[in-house]
């Protein structure tokens, strides 16, 4: 099976939360390459690439986030095209 490349936005209560970290951590575990990153607007924006099982699972993590976290909603888009994610989990 090929690799797919998501992107994610969560809002909420995301940043200054550890959200970044433990999304690595949960993405580590899960095998995806990719980041997760801060945006100006208190959203955290997270690239993933992996099998779609291991994509799906992220996604459902997503939607709880670490525990001190209050996940508002989660926006998804397939991407196409896309350069290839770092070797890795980044935190950006």
């Amino acid at each position: 099976m090929s690799a797919r490349i998501r992107r994610f936005r969560i809002t909420g209560r995301v940043q200054g939360v550890y959200f970044r970290h433990s999304t690595r951590l949960e993405a580590e575990r899960l095998g995806l390459r990719g980041h997760a990153t801060n945006l100006d607007d208190g959203s955290v924006e997270v690239l993933a690439c992996g099998n779609e099982s291991a994509l799906e699972s992220l996604r459902l993590w997503l939607h709880r986030g670490p525990p001190s976290a209050r996940v508002h909603a989660v926006s998804e888009i397939e991407v196409d095209g896309e350069t290839d994610p770092p070797a890795g989990f980044e935190i950006r």
